[in-house]
């Protein structure tokens, strides 16, 4: 790698995010999975979620259905439903369906988009609940309205959303949603459970290509957004299942030697040099409940799915 100007005076004069620069200028390049997800990665992502080798949708979207009356029944009355990361908020509806006491909610997502489409829809769907959606990045502390402050909370998060964060930084993030959720809350999470790679692998990389496409997008937002030159063609999605860490990895793999230029640094590629854009770790119920201790929460439910295995807890404050 090659470079023309201090650090500091790229920052400022580029804008390129702390966490994308150093992600890129790292020994194995990487790229936070959190910018997947501008208007065409949102569109994509809810493509991906159609398609028959991922399971998670349809597998959480069954369960939430089976168990969305038993988890009302933990929701106060006249409460705020807080969800982070909520996307087009398609599976909110089967907990607003079930929970008619909750009177306001606050979805939590960093693309603008998204946010202001779903919350739009809800508003007409449910006429006479308060819906104040926040545009911000929801693995980072934030102030909920003041009218949502002043009432019992319940935080959501499905999705296996949970399993993008390793474990250190998924207790970062429970923790840091305890302090916005408040004293007392409670929180509804979805979270994939551990199971053979022959099903993993095809949902990560499905043979239409949806999820290669969702992958390369993010280098469309970094040739648009921070100045770069990225050639699409020139990378191919790759999907990998470490047994050790119990995930599944994504990749970009460079397919040939190149170098890029974003922002004025110049990253140069070794033909299978690999961007590390995600990870989705798979839990099993044990592990998942001492995430939640680290937190400072307690499993009070927990309902699962045999096969696939998922799982969907709710946790007390």
């Amino acid at each position: 790698m090659s470079m023309h100007a201090s650090v500091a005076d790229r920052h400022v004069a580029y804008s390129i995010p702390e966490d994308v620069l150093a992600g890129l200028t790292a020994s194995q390049k990487s790229i936070p999975s959190k910018y997947f997800y501008d208007a065409e990665g949102s569109r994509l992502f809810e493509a991906i979620c159609e398609l028959p080798e991922y399971y998670v949708t349809r597998t959480e979207t069954a369960l939430l259905g089976q168990v969305a009356e038993d988890i009302a029944a933990f929701v106060p009355q006249d409460a705020t439903l807080v969800e982070f990361g909520s996307g087009s908020s398609t599976k909110t509806r089967l907990l607003l369906d079930a929970a008619p006491q909750i009177r306001r909610y606050v979805p939590i997502d960093n693309c603008r988009d998204a946010v202001e489409h779903a919350a739009q829809m809800l508003r007409e769907r449910y006429p006479r609940l308060a819906v104040s959606p926040l545009v911000h990045d929801f693995t980072q502390p934030v102030r909920l309205p003041a009218a949502a402050a002043r009432s019992p909370v319940v935080g959501f998060i499905p999705g296996s959303t949970i399993g993008n964060f390793s474990p250190d930084e998924a207790v970062e993030f429970l923790r840091n949603a305890r302090a916005v959720l408040g004293p007392g809350s409670k929180f509804a999470v979805g979270a994939d459970l551990a199971k053979p790679a022959e099903v993993l692998i095809p949902a990560y990389a499905d043979d239409q290509g949806v999820t290669a496409a969702f992958n390369k997008n993010v280098l469309t937002r970094l040739n648009r957004e921070f100045g770069a030159d990225f050639d699409l063609e020139s990378f191919e999605h790759l999907s990998v299942w470490n047994s050790v860490a119990s995930r599944i990895e994504m990749h970009l793999v460079s397919r040939r030697q190149q170098r890029v230029e974003i922002g004025g640094w110049v990253l140069e590629f070794e033909p299978g040099e690999t961007i590390h854009t995600e990870n989705s770790y798979k839990h099993d119920p044990a592990a998942f409940a001492d995430l939640a201790e680290r937190a400072r929460w307690r499993v009070a439910a927990s309902y699962l799915n045999p096969s696939p295995a998922f799982g969907i807890f709710l946790l007390a404050s």
